[in-house]
C-alpha cells in the first residue's frame, strides 16, 4: 500500500484549497494512505475529511525534525510539497521519499504587481495548481468545489448558538469584515450599512472572525450577533454552514463558506483573479473595480499605496445588497 504525504502548513483558504486534490487522489487510489501534514491550528480543517487516512501535525515550538521522524516512520512512498517553503523544503530533506511541488507563478505575480504587465499565461486557480504536484499520480480535478467538513459536535454547538440569539426561523447572512492587512478591508461604515440594508430584508445578521477581527467587527455588535474571536475553526464552519449567504473580503472565511456550500459574495480589493485565490468552483458573485492602481500587492498591506482606497471604497453596501440577492434567488 502506497503512503503519500500532502503538506500545506497554513493558512485558512491555502489548505482547503488542497481538498479537491484529496478527493482527486482519494477517488484514484482508493487504497492508498493519505496523510495531511499541517500546523496544529490548522488541523480542525481537514481533522473530519473521508478521504484522509489521518492528519499530522506540527505544534507551535515543536522541532521540524520530531515532525519529520513521524513522517519517516510511516515510510511513504512520496510528498507532495503544496507550500512551497523554507519549512516545507526542509521537511523534504528529513523525509526520504520522492518528492513533487508545484508552481506559486511568484515571477509572473511579481511583475504583475510591480508593472501592471501580465504575464500570466492561463489563468489557473490555486486549487488546480496544486496538482501539478501530483503530475505522476493520474488525477485530473473533477470540477467539485473544496471541502471542509464539520463534526456533529460543532453542528450542534451552534444550533445552540443561533438558536439563543434568536436567528432561527429566517435567513441567515454571515459577514465576515475582517482580514489580516488593512487594504483587504472594506470599511466599517460599509459593513454597518450592509446589515442595515439585509435586517429590513428580513436577514438575521452574524459576524464571523478570528480573535485579532474584533475591534473591526465591535461596531456591528447593535446589528448583529458576534461570534468573532468566540469560535473555532470547525464552529465558524458550522455557523457559515446554516448561512443562507456570506459575504466576505479575501480571507479564509471566503474559502471556508464555499468549503461548507454556502454562497458567498466576495469584495476584491489589492488582490486580482490571476493570483488563483477567487473564490473556487462554487456558487458566488466576486465584486471588484476595474482600476490600473490594481493590483497594489500580493496579499494586501498596511496601507493604500495611493492613498485613496478606491478597490475597496467605491463598492457600496447597495451593490452587495444586490448581489446577495441576484446570488440566493
Amino acid at each position: 500500500m502506497s503512503c503519500l504525504l500532502l503538506v500545506r502548513f497554513s493558512s485558512i483558504g491555502d489548505v482547503l484549497l488542497t481538498t479537491p486534490l484529496v478527493r482527486a487522489l482519494r477517488a484514484r487510489h482508493s487504497d492508498a494512505r493519505l496523510v495531511f501534514v499541517t500546523k496544529q491550528a490548522m488541523a480542525p480543517l481537514v481533522a473530519d475529511n473521508p478521504h484522509l487516512s489521518r492528519v499530522e501535525t506540527l505544534a507551535p515550538g515543536e522541532p521540524l525534525r520530531a515532525l519529520g521522524r513521524r513522517l519517516a516512520a510511516l515510510d511513504p512512498t512520496q510528498g507532495l510539497d503544496l507550500h512551497g517553503s523554507l519549512r516545507s523544503a526542509a521537511l523534504r530533506l528529513l523525509v526520504p521519499c520522492l518528492w513533487r511541488g508545484y508552481s506559486k507563478r511568484k515571477l509572473a505575480r511579481g511583475v504583475l504587481v510591480s508593472t501592471k504587465i501580465d504575464l500570466y499565461r492561463h489563468r489557473v486557480p490555486v486549487a488546480e495548481r496544486y496538482f501539478e504536484a501530483a503530475r505522476t499520480l493520474d488525477v485530473r480535478p473533477d470540477g467539485g468545489p473544496p471541502e471542509f467538513s464539520l463534526g456533529e459536535a460543532a453542528r450542534a454547538r451552534v444550533a445552540r448558538w443561533t438558536a439563543e440569539r434568536g436567528l432561527d426561523g429566517k435567513p441567515l447572512a454571515v459577514l465576515a469584515p475582517g482580514a489580516a492587512h488593512f487594504t483587504k478591508r472594506w470599511p466599517v461604515d460599509r459593513w454597518i450599512a450592509l446589515a442595515e440594508r439585509l435586517r429590513a430584508r428580513g436577514y438575521g445578521i452574524a459576524v464571523a472572525g478570528g480573535p485579532d477581527d474584533r475591534a473591526v467587527a465591535e461596531p456591528l455588535a447593535p446589528y448583529a450577533a458576534s461570534a468573532v474571536g468566540d469560535f473555532g475553526l470547525q464552529d465558524s464552519g458550522a455557523l457559515l454552514a446554516r448561512a443562507r449567504v456570506a459575504i466576505s473580503g479575501d480571507t479564509g472565511v471566503m474559502h471556508m463558506a464555499t468549503g461548507v456550500g454556502t454562497p458567498v459574495v466576495a469584495l476584491f480589493g489589492p488582490t486580482v483573479s490571476q493570483f488563483g485565490f477567487f473564490p473556487y468552483s462554487t456558487k458566488s458573485i466576486v465584486l471588484q473595480r476595474d482600476l490600473d492602481c490594481r493590483p497594489c500587492s500580493a496579499m494586501g498591506g498596511p496601507r493604500c499605496p495611493m492613498g485613496h482606497h478606491r478597490c475597496l471604497g467605491d463598492i457600496t453596501p447597495d451593490d452587495v445588497a444586490l448581489a446577495v440577492e441576484r446570488l440566493v434567488a
